[in-house]
């Protein structure tokens, strides 16, 4: 195996390509990531595989798939050149030339609400900035923030291991949505009314709105019957429509458009409200680009 002892003999390109490669596991995708040709980071993972004795990216299915040695390196990897970069970087950003792909993972709750204004700032300030947004379940995305794969994650999350960091972007409340003919004029939404209606849930990875619910329910020895599930925030309004189905949802979420035609009344019992949070490694704690990012997000994320 190559001694790796003298550093002098050490290209630190070739690591800054090799993470690319290693989040990307796609000579292509890694190459655009980079702002270099296919040929030369093809060329430098053969200089890395020399310098590593190891194949480190097998050809597979859609990818490269990285080897033990690989996914062994990918974490400290990560962490060091982090250090060099707040060493080098002085923690300066400089949004206006800055080329680097954000790869951020919310729901379509937390893109309805924060994209619009972000990207539209981005385009204007930061125009080399690219975005890369995955939505999965909670428990993916926090492994993928844990990783390196995931640079900002926007969602609920009431647990989260300590090396990782949140920051409350609001707290966001609960209102009751629902076809306002499906109401007998004057009559409001009483708890009894309320719990003998049939009710949307949407089982997405923001588990913990629909949580906060069905906990306020079980305090008062109730349960309500989930009629429908749906995947998506916003296709939730649409189906309650012409029909006497309850849509308990956040507040935010029938704001605007996307609750037009809705009546919308306050949950006739108690529901603590919840965070609505972007998390991060700490690793990132020096990287003033990521802290650049968090502050246009939370910039996006003010009532409009």
């Amino acid at each position: 195996m190559h001694q790796m002892n003298n550093l002098r003999a050490v290209d630190l390109n070739l690591l800054v390509i090799l993470e690319a490669l290693l989040s990307e596991r796609h000579l292509s995708r890694a190459a655009e990531r980079l702002h270099m040709s296919q040929p030369a980071v093809s060329h430098a993972l053969a200089r890395l595989r020399h310098l590593l004795d190891d194949p480190l990216l097998l050809r597979g299915k859609g990818g490269f798939q990285p080897t033990a040695r690989a996914l062994a390196l990918a974490r400290p990897l990560a962490e060091a050149l982090q250090s060099v970069r707040s060493v080098l970087g002085g923690a300066v950003f400089e949004a206006a030339t800055a080329q680097r792909v954000f790869r951020l993972a919310m729901s379509d709750y937390g893109a309805a609400l924060i994209l619009p204004a972000l990207l539209r700032r981005l385009r204007v300030e930061a125009p080399g900035i690219d975005v890369v947004v995955s939505y999965a379940s909670r428990q993916a995305v926090v492994a993928g923030v844990q990783d390196g794969e995931i640079d900002l994650a926007l969602g609920v999350f009431p647990q989260l291991p300590e090396q990782l960091h949140r920051e409350t972007l609001f707290e966001e409340t609960f209102v009751c949505a629902l076809d306002p003919a499906s109401l007998a004029p004057g009559e409001s939404l009483s708890l009894q009314t309320y719990l003998a209606r049939p009710h949307v849930l949407v089982a997405s990875g923001e588990g913990g709105m629909a949580a906060e619910v069905d906990a306020a329910l079980a305090q008062l020895g109730q349960a309500r019957r989930i009629a429908v599930r749906v995947p998506y925030w916003t296709v939730a309004p649409d189906v309650v429509m012409g029909t006497d189905l309850i849509l308990t949802v956040a507040r935010r979420a029938v704001h605007g458009s996307a609750g037009q035609g809705l009546a919308q009344y306050s949950a006739p019992f108690a529901i603590a409200p919840f965070a609505f949070e972007v998390i991060r490694h700490r690793r990132t704690d020096g990287d003033a680009g990521i802290a650049w990012l968090r502050a246009a997000i939370a910039t996006a994320a003010e009532p409009g």
